[in-house]
C-alpha cells in the first residue's frame, strides 16, 4: 500500500529498531510507496512512511531492491556532495564514501553481503542515515 511521506523531522531523527519477520508489511509498503514516487525518489527508508523499523529500500536501475537491518560495514574514498530528500525542502551538503560494503536480510530475509559503489552506494548512506535518525 502507498503510504504518506513523513514531513516532521522529530519523527525522522528517531533511531529506527532493527526489523524482524513481522515486519514483511512494511516492506511490502515501502516498495509500494518508492514506485508511486519513483519519478523524484531512488530511495527510502521506513520512517519516512510512519514506520519505525530499519528497513530501507533503493532503486538500483529500474529494479527497486529491499535491505532489511542493513550495516554498512567499510567505506571508502569520501567525497563532498549535495543531497536532497523526499522528506525535506532543499539541498544539504554531506560526505558521503564512493565504495561501501553492507551486510543486510533480503526481501526473504536471507543474509546478505554486498560491496557498492557510485550512486547506488550514496543512495544506501542516505537511507541508512535514516534509520540512524540522520537528516541531511
Amino acid at each position: 500500500m502507498i503510504r504518506p511521506i513523513v514531513h516532521n523531522p522529530q519523527h525522522l531523527q528517531t533511531k529506527a529498531v532493527p526489523a524482524t519477520r513481522a515486519d514483511a508489511g512494511v516492506v511490502t509498503d515501502l516498495l509500494d510507496t518508492l514506485r508511486a514516487h519513483q519519478a523524484n525518489c531512488v530511495g527510502m527508508a521506513a520512517n519516512m512512511i510512519g514506520q519505525n523499523q530499519r528497513i530501507i529500500v533503493v532503486l538500483m536501475g529500474v529494479l527497486p531492491v529491499a535491505m532489511i537491518n542493513p550495516q554498512i560495514t567499510q567505506k571508502r574514498a569520501p567525497f563532498q556532495t549535495q543531497e536532497g530528500c523526499l522528506s525535506l525542502t532543499g539541498q544539504r551538503p554531506t560526505t558521503r564514501y564512493k565504495t561501501i560494503t553492507v551486510d543486510y536480510l533480503n526481501a526473504q530475509f536471507q543474509p546478505q553481503h554486498q560491496e557498492f559503489s557510485g550512486f547506488i552506494a550514496q543512495i544506501i548512506q542516505h537511507e541508512v542515515d535514516h534509520c540512524q535518525g540522520i537528516l541531511i
